[in-house]
């Protein structure tokens, strides 16, 4: 299928681009359907073949993700079909195979993070990182996260993406932009972001934010995260209504009635 990409999506490839020759981090904070998967491949493609820039990229995801969406995605489109997509995924000997493929671009789950890095150690093969879904790594005391950091200083750049950033609130982001900028923004320590932009109750231990907080945070970190909504830039045509009448039989329509009552259907012995 031909790639024919949003303005938006184009915007987007460039500042993967220009992250990466700069050695530096961007967060891609997309909501779902706005193409995040084919932004990162596209830049990727052109990191590789268009400039011979990059070598090898990884991508962190996801069980489910990792085993379909990433591959299935560089076999949908034109203009990526020489990519090889690696699954660094299953026992340990396959994926010790799969690292030792040729390939361009490795996919791994986010549970083999901490295995992939102590594989490796200070031979980090990896010009670019790709945590997908970021608010996996939100966890500043989760080995995964650690692990991550830990590489960080070998990997010239990380490009995140997620569609929430911070889905219970601004302390879960300070993980996150770290992976990206080292601590130069949100301050070196999650302790010393706590202590500057927020405020403890002594009584419940719960956090809450200092007054205009929120903003200077958004404002730090604005040159290196890119927030967008589907509804303000996807064109999609008028909404249609069409009605299709159906005709029943008796056992077809004792099986709707029940769905409507239990709101559950069994369906050839299984649910």
């Amino acid at each position: 299928m031909r790639y024919e990409p949003h303005g938006y999506q184009r915007y987007c490839v460039e500042r993967i681009i220009q992250a990466y020759m700069a050695s530096a981090g961007l967060g891609l904070f997309l909501e779902p359907g706005l193409g995040k998967t084919s932004i990162v491949l596209t830049a990727i493609n052109h990191l590789k073949y268009g400039m011979f820039a990059l070598n090898r990229a990884l991508v962190i995801a996801p069980k489910k993700v990792a085993q379909g969406t990433w591959s299935k995605e560089a076999a949908k489109w034109d203009h990526l079909q020489h990519l090889r997509v690696i699954k660094v995924l299953g026992t340990q000997q396959q994926r010790i195979r799969a690292l030792n493929t040729p390939g361009d671009v490795y996919i791994i789950n986010r549970d083999n993070v901490a295995w992939l890095v102590e594989y490796y150690r200070n031979c980090w093969p990896f010009g670019l990182m790709v945590p997908d879904e970021s608010t996996s790594f939100k966890n500043p005391q989760a080995k995964r996260f650690k692990s991550l950091a830990l590489i960080r200083q070998h990997t010239k750049s990380v490009v995140e993406l997620t569609g929430t950033p911070a889905p219970r609130g601004l302390m879960d982001l300070w993980a996150q932009v770290f992976l990206l900028d080292q601590g130069a923004r949100l301050e070196k320590t999650v302790e010393g972001y706590r202590t500057r932009y927020f405020s403890k109750n002594e009584y419940t231990g719960i956090y809450t934010l200092r007054e205009q907080a929120e903003e200077t945070i958004w404002g730090k970190v604005s040159d290196i995260c890119i927030s967008m909504k589907a509804e303000d830039y996807l064109q999609l045509p008028k909404l249609v209504n069409v009605t299709v009448p159906v005709v029943l039989d008796d056992k077809a329509k004792a099986a709707y009635k029940k769905l409507e009552r239990d709101m559950l259907l069994e369906v050839d012995g299984s649910l």
